[in-house]
This record gives structure tokens, C-alpha cells and sequence, in this order.
């Protein structure tokens, strides 16, 4: 059996395999049932529907019907790019407080992107950080350091 559309065939198993993660470590909680759902019920029934999704994308990859396509090779610097300022983020919170650890995450992680530039990113911090302070700080009122610790006293 030849795989005509890597892409979907590869994407259909990487759902099957979260799918299946999800829906097994969610048979180790009380399931319920629809009307008085456990909290395994619904990590179990969704990690479900996934794999199902993911049988129906990979066969899809797999039909003579489908386009040919070839997965691209796989970019590292854009993955460390997105997923490092996340551990960055978590790592600057306290030292350096909420605005300047979102700062730090959006200017980094914009830079993944092949269209980057720098008043957008800006825009796009500013705009983040304003609704993570009306959000978290002052409808949720979650306790934050705001700003560095060496400012904020």
C-alpha cells in the first residue's frame, strides 16, 4: 500500500496517537455516564472522537483519490522558536512580573514566523498584555507580579 498524501496519512496518525493518550489515561478516572459524567468521561470520549478522526484523515491520505503531496522536512528553529519563549514565560514571571514575561513571549515568538516584523509584534504584545490584565488581573483578580521585582518593590 503506497501513501499518496503524506500529509494527511501523517497527520491522521498523530491524531490517533494524542487520541489514544488522552483516552487511555482518561479510562484511570471514574467514567459516569452522559447524564452524570465522571471526570474520565470526557478525556475518554474525546480522546475517542479523535482517534476516529484520525482513522478517517489517514485513510483519506491513503485513497488513490487523494492529492500527492510530501511532507515538508521538519523545521526545529521554528519549533524551539514557539515552544521555547512558553518555558521562557514560565521561567520570567516571577523575577520579572505579567508585562514584561509577555512581552518577552510575543517578541520571541513572532520572530518564528517567516513574516515578522516588529511594529506588529509590538502591537500585538500591547494588545495581549491589555487583556491579560483586564482578564486575569482585574475581572478574575488572580494574584500576578505585574512588574519586576526590583521596581515593584
Amino acid at each position: 500500500m503506497r501513501i499518496k498524501n503524506q500529509k494527511d496519512f501523517w497527520a491522521g496518525v498523530m491524531f490517533v496517537a494524542f487520541g489514544a493518550f488522552f483516552a487511555g489515561f482518561g479510562t484511570q478516572y471514574t467514567f459516569g455516564s452522559a447524564a452524570r459524567m465522571g471526570p474520565g468521561y470526557f478525556p475518554t470520549v474525546l480522546g475517542l472522537i479523535v482517534i476516529i478522526l484520525g482513522i478517517i484523515v489517514a485513510i483519506g491520505g491513503l485513497s488513490a483519490g487523494a492529492a500527492e503531496e510530501k511532507v515538508a522536512r521538519f523545521d526545529w528553529q521554528t519549533l524551539l522558536l514557539v515552544l521555547g519563549p512558553i518555558v521562557l514565560f514560565g521561567l520570567l514571571l516571577n523575577p520579572l512580573g505579567l508585562v514584561v514575561s509577555l512581552f518577552v513571549l510575543v517578541a520571541v515568538s513572532s520572530y518564528a514566523s517567516h513574516e515578522f516584523k516588529w511594529r506588529e509584534a509590538l502591537i500585538n504584545a500591547v494588545v495581549l498584555i491589555a487583556l491579560c490584565l483586564i482578564i486575569f488581573v482585574w475581572a478574575l483578580k488572580l494574584q500576578f507580579p505585574l512588574w519586576p521585582s526590583f521596581i515593584a518593590g
